[in-house]
């Protein structure tokens, strides 16, 4: 099948979907559809629940209804990275579902794959996590609730050459964030009077660490910045960088958040121990909103012990959603929803957040945290913070 009868099969599945004249300025139904693609099975199940959780959180404390209409979300499921399975769920919820909003999206490809799908549909899709700083540059609908790697690694490039720590080793996932990590952290270290020794790119799917920790004690490095996807893959680095020798041979970790989300550290114990991170979000953030929003997950799950930076992303995501929702009045105008949460600023269980007019990414406080125990328990503790940090990896190729 041809481009072109594809284009042709699509923007007619679009029309029947959204009514002869296109989407833009037709009113919705009562009920408004948010499309939520996101892992719910295999490896990163828990990153789905988190997402969905949250939601459930934002609508008990805040309702379901705004501007009059009811706000539903429908949730799709994507257990690996599949570029070509996101943009199959997400034509699926547009067309069939007739989803007003895309929500969700773990992985950097996943997210990238549905842009020509949105600007085509005139739909907005707020991003819940996937961190590579270009998405936001491929369609001018996107906006994202979470964080991005060169937000996060800047601080923390910073903060490790104002140790006294001269040698680093990097190692990453081999994709577009772990690159953009990469980048960001040999840019600013070296910039700072340090020296990357050794860059280490790792598969994504990687399971056996231990060549790259033997990578990592050859090169002489003081210290490692690592970045892996949540999950399984940082399980595995966190222990191995133990088990190797590494941690007691005196070489510091430091890295983003991710290697050290709370549902991980009872199973990490005491491998995690000490390594340091910046992030945006900790359970263990001192403010009554994030008390709040702990004790209603609570109240609804039993617990609230998988909350983590994935939850806030969600909850975050689901606030700028009903923000869309009311500036419209329930129609369906993708570009006027974006154009209205520009410059957006709230409070968050995170501390304050803004949407910035430009990147359409959030600006925000990135928290400096030691992984240690406190009463018994595993936590990331915040230490210092550093306010309003940009995405300084938006148009940084151009």
């Amino acid at each position: 099948m041809s481009g072109t009868f594809r284009k042709a099969l699509l923007g007619t599945a679009f029309l029947c979907a959204f009514g002869v004249g296109g989407n833009a300025g037709s009113a919705w139904a009562d009920t408004i559809k948010v499309g939520v693609i996101a892992p719910f099975s295999g490896p990163f199940a828990t990153v789905g629940q988190t997402f969905k959780q949250a939601i459930e959180v934002y609508q008990a404390q805040h309702g379901k209804t705004v501007a009059g209409n009811t706000v539903e979300f429908v949730y799709k499921d994507l257990d690996q990275a599949n570029p070509a399975q996101s943009k199959a769920l997400a034509q699926e919820l547009v067309v069939k579902e007739k989803v007003g909003y895309l929500a969700g999206f773990f992985f950097t490809p996943d997210a990238l794959a549905v842009a020509p799908l949105i600007d085509e549909a005139n739909i907005p899709c707020v991003i819940f996590n996937a961190a590579t700083s270009a998405i936001t540059e491929k369609s001018p609908r996107y906006v994202r609730t979470s964080f991005t790697l060169w937000q996060n690694t800047v601080p923390l490039a910073e903060h490790v050459a104002k140790q006294g720590i001269r040698k680093v080793a990097t190692a990453v996932s081999d994709y577009g964030p772990g690159i953009d990590g990469e980048t960001a952290f040999k840019q600013t270290f070296e910039k700072a009077g340090g020296k990357v020794v050794d860059s280490i790119r790792m598969p994504l799917k990687s399971t056996d660490f231990a060549p790259f920790m033997q990578r990592i004690k050859d090169s002489g490095a003081e210290a490692i910045y690592a970045f892996l996807p949540a999950g399984p893959t940082t399980l595995g680095f966190a222990r191995a960088f133990s088990d190797t020798g590494l941690k007691a041979a005196g070489i510091k970790f430091f890295g983003p958040g991710d290697i050290t989300q709370e549902p991980d550290l009872p199973v990490l114990g005491d491998a995690a121990v000490g390594i340091t991170t910046t992030f945006n979000y900790s359970q263990a953030h001192e403010s009554d909103l994030n008390r709040q929003f702990l004790a209603k997950h609570k109240e609804l799950f039993g617990s609230s012990d998988i909350v983590t930076f994935t939850s806030v992303g969600a909850y975050d995501g689901a606030h700028v959603i009903y923000r869309m929702v009311e500036a419209t009045g329930g129609r369906s105008d993708g570009a006027k929803a974006v154009e209205a949460v520009k410059g957006m600023a709230w409070e968050s269980p995170r501390g304050p957040v803004r949407i910035d007019p430009e990147s359409r990414h959030v600006t925000q406080t990135i928290y400096l945290r030691v992984t240690e125990r406190k009463d018994g328990k595993l936590q990331n503790t915040e230490v210092a913070g550093f306010p309003d940090q940009p995405d300084y990896g938006f148009k940084a190729g151009k």
